[in-house]
This record gives structure tokens, sequence and C-alpha cells, in this order.
């Protein structure tokens, strides 16, 4: 249905957004694990940027090199990086923390890690978010602040596509 059944370039997925709804009795996590997989695969040219709030990167390093993919050597080649939003810590001191901050910081973290990939690599990255709910719980419940964020990453990819 997404189109990845063909070995093509460019990734097929590329410019879309895709959301994947899971339910008590079935979870999405396995088409999350194939996606994963399949944006790093040996004939991609393609660089992920991974936002975890469900689970660690060990957690998806375990499943996915029992797919064939390993992600310590992805990360090490510069193809996949890893946000681990699970070690968030509160600042000290007066500032607090924002839920538009929070994801405001992540936003820059993201267009750094972009910019600072070979220009070659621009056209080519896929930004996974693992857990839509719990980013909304970072954010306090504030859908507004996740809808924005989503937004910034879909104009940041395709402004890079240039």
């Amino acid at each position: 249905a997404l189109g990845l059944d063909q070995v093509i370039e460019p990734w097929p997925l590329r410019g879309r957004v895709v959301a994947i709804e899971d339910q008590v009795e079935t979870s999405g996590s396995f088409v999350l694990h194939h996606l994963l997989k399949r944006s790093l695969s040996p004939n991609s040219s393609n660089v992920t940027i991974f936002i975890a709030f469900s689970q660690p990167f060990s957690h998806y390093d375990r499943i996915l090199r029992k797919l064939g993919c390993n992600l310590v050597s992805q990360r090490d080649n510069s193809r996949f990086f890893f946000f681990d939003m699970l070690k968030l810590q509160c600042p000290d001191g007066d500032e607090g923390i924002t839920p538009e901050g929070g994801l405001f910081a992540l936003y820059g973290k993201i267009h750094k890690t972009i910019s600072a990939l070979p220009e070659i690599s621009w056209k080519n990255v896929s930004i996974i978010i693992d857990d839509l709910s719990l980013m909304e719980v970072a954010a306090n419940g504030s859908s507004d602040y996740v809808l924005d964020f989503l937004h910034y990453c879909c104009t940041l990819t395709s402004e890079f596509v240039r």
C-alpha cells in the first residue's frame, strides 16, 4: 500500500507523512520496525532521524538486529540519528521546561543534524517519531505544540530537498 515492495530511489515515502495507528488488540510497532529497516537498507541512500518517546535505543537495536539491520553501524556511518526523549530532564533553576521550549529545542537539534550532513544527503532525510501520544504527554497535553512541531519538521525536510 505504501509502495515499499519496489527497490527504487528515491525513497517511496519521500515528502509524505505516514501515521501508523495501532489498537489494543494489535500494536503498530512491527510496521514502525519494518519502515525503519527499509529506510536503512543497503540499497538506500536514506538518512533517518528517529525520535524515541516510548523505547530506548537498545530496544530498537535488538529488534532491528533480528531483522538484519545494525543500528550501531548505521549510526556510526551517519545514516541513523537517535534522539532519546526518555532521557529528558527538567533543567535546574528558574527556567523551567515548557512544552514549546522542549519541542523547539528538539527541532533545533534536528535542524542542526540535517545541516551538518553532506548536501547530497539532504533530499533523503526521513524523520520517524515512535509515539505521538507520548510526544503530546511530553508537551503537557498540548496537541497544538505537537502539530506545530510536525508542521515544522515537514517544512524542514521539504526545505532541504531543493
